[in-house]
């Protein structure tokens, strides 16, 4: 597994959240940024840009890389039509991170915003601006249908308690806290939070939207493992700002206070230890 860098924190969540993703991608397919260089019509140093949150991949980058690990590009298009609209803004035509595409799997790259002359057949400034309403029309409705879809068929690996946990009762079931009501499997949707209903059973303290006691988190991890740890460190008064189930430098700030309370390894990381120390 990749030692990454952590994420920028001026880096919108929904360009974190495909970077993340892209990231677990690019773990499981085994590949390193050189062969990434040499597999796909991008460069290694592009390919560092676009995994480190320091410019947004192209679409076909995207692609590339989910088809070279064998997985179904739709979801991560999904989540790069989200990113794209966000990183546009309001009044943009183009997304930061589109002009990084390169023509030739060595990386020979054209960069846009480097000095040269307009492509031919680009259109001029009066014509694009008239097309700018329905542009963003388009961007509006693509990021609807986009957030509809991502909500009807989310990560497998990043299954909520729904998804990992068995049912109460059963052979395997997890030892108290139960996990209670919620939202179903975790998908992130920008500026979205979630209740804490901070209860003791049988000793330990639960939120209600996982029973993990040893589930490992760290920044970039996503779910309902992250929204329990969050209810429960604001509850033993450390706060991780927003209850958004991402593991963020707040989250990760409040997990090392509480670990330097009482005594345990600060690194910022919730594993059992940690776990042992929320649910007390």
């Amino acid at each position: 597994m990749s030692r990454w860098k952590q994420l920028p924190d001026t880096l919108d969540e929904r360009a974190r959240q495909l970077v993340v993703q892209l990231r677990r991608l690019k773990d499981r397919s085994g590949l390193s940024l050189v062969s990434l260089g040499r597999k796909t019509a991008y460069s290694r140093s592009s390919w560092e840009r676009y995994l480190n949150g320091k410019a947004l991949p192209p679409r076909q980058a995207v692609e590339q890389l989910a088809r070279l690990g064998g997985t179904d590009p739709t979801r991560l298009l999904v989540l790069h039509e989200l990113a794209e609209a966000a990183v546009r803004g309001p009044g943009a035509t183009r997304a930061a991170g589109s002009a990084d595409a390169e023509t030739g799997p060595a990386g020979d790259a054209t960069r846009a915003g480097g000095a040269g002359p307009e492509p031919a057949g680009e259109p001029s400034a009066p014509r694009r601006r008239s097309r700018a309403p329905l542009v963003a029309g388009l961007a509006v409705a693509a990021v609807a249908v986009a957030a509809a879809v991502l909500v009807a068929a989310p990560w497998e690996d990043e299954g909520g308690p729904a998804a990992s946990t068995p049912a109460q009762g059963s052979p395997s079931a997890p030892a108290e806290p139960s996990a209670r009501a919620h939202d179903g499997p975790y998908v992130y949707e920008p500026g979205r939070t979630y209740h804490c209903d901070v209860r003791r059973e049988n000793g330990l303290l639960g939120a209600g939207h996982s029973a993990t006691r040893d589930a490992v988190l760290q920044t970039s991890t996503t779910g309902w493992d992250v929204v329990e740890a969050q209810c429960l460190l604001k509850h033993h008064g450390f706060s991780p700002g927003g209850i958004d189930g991402i593991y963020g430098d707040l989250t990760t700030r409040a997990v090392k206070r509480i670990q330097d309370k009482h005594g345990l390894v600060v690194d910022g990381k919730v594993g059992p230890h940690t776990w042992g120390v929320l649910r007390r």
